[in-house]
């Protein structure tokens, strides 16, 4: 059976480790706690506590990749708030690692915050540019992984994640001026993303980059407004003065290369 390496089972991790698993693959599966090894095992994932920094790789990488053919990147910059972390020197370590092992392919998470915000159609063509650390820090390890010879790289640019446990309105409820109330959303669904990553898995779609935005796009207002109703949590209040900005990530490669269907459309 094939094996395919996950670095990071955290909220998309581990459920799309439960996915490839049950599509017969063997997956090793990495996380950083402790307490989460038995989780791993207990789903019949082979675990490895194995932290990246900037200075170190800490743990067993080399055996974490040993037999398997793809890697899935699913570790994202925390570098949000005061975090100052060095995503890109993490990638830099991790690569010696990449290049000495059995790994052909490599799948790399990403985000569209490498696009910025600019008030534009977005596709795959759009060149990249980022107005946040986050956003940069991803666009130079994306360019370190795809201008590597070891192996092929796939770009997999998400929007904003969530999921039936997971919606930013949560957060935004009963907050007041909040910006940009005319600003389109771009979301992508939990089991979407994971859908997507079989079908690339599935199709042998290497050396490409994909953008990942299920193609519903009313404004932030109207959105956060319904889906607060819909829970049952008080809507967020927009400042409405200000001019709105904001991009509308298409995701045509999704659909035209891949031939995926989105199976949540209304979110």
């Amino acid at each position: 059976m094939t094996q395919i390496s996950i670095l990071g089972c955290g909220w998309l991790g581990l459920p799309l480790a439960k996915a490839l698993l049950e599509k017969g693959f063997l997956i090793n599966g990495s996380t950083t706690s402790e307490e989460k090894i038995l989780t791993l095992k207990n789903k019949g994932i082979n675990p490895f506590l194995i932290r990246l920094d900037s200075q170190n790789v800490v743990g067993e990488m080399d055996r974490f990749l040993k037999g398997s053919t793809t890697l899935i990147i699913d570790i994202p910059p925390k570098l949000r708030g005061n975090s100052t972390e060095d995503f890109v020197g993490k990638i830099q370590n991790l690569i010696p690692h990449l290049e000495n092992s059995t790994l052909k392919n490599v799948l790399f998470i990403s985000s569209t915050s490498v696009y910025g915000e600019n008030n534009t159609i977005i596709t795959e063509e759009t060149t990249t540019n980022p107005d946040t650390e986050g956003g940069r820090q991803l666009v130079k390890a994306e360019a370190l992984l795809q201008k590597n010879g070891h192996f092929k790289t796939t770009i997999l640019r998400f929007g904003g994640l969530i999921g039936e446990d997971r919606n930013p309105v949560k957060f935004l409820s009963g907050r007041e001026n909040i910006e940009n109330p005319e600003a389109p959303i771009n979301l992508i669904h939990q089991e979407d993303c994971i859908g997507i990553i079989l079908k690339i898995l599935e199709t042998d779609s290497w050396n490409e980059t994909f953008n990942a935005v299920t193609p519903f796009h009313p404004s932030r207002e109207q959105y956060y407004t319904q889906k607060a109703t819909d829970l049952n949590l008080v809507p967020p209040k927009f400042n409405t003065k200000n001019a709105s900005k904001g991009k509308t990530v298409l995701s045509y490669k999704i659909e035209s290369v891949l031939k995926y269907t989105f199976a949540k459309t209304n979110l």
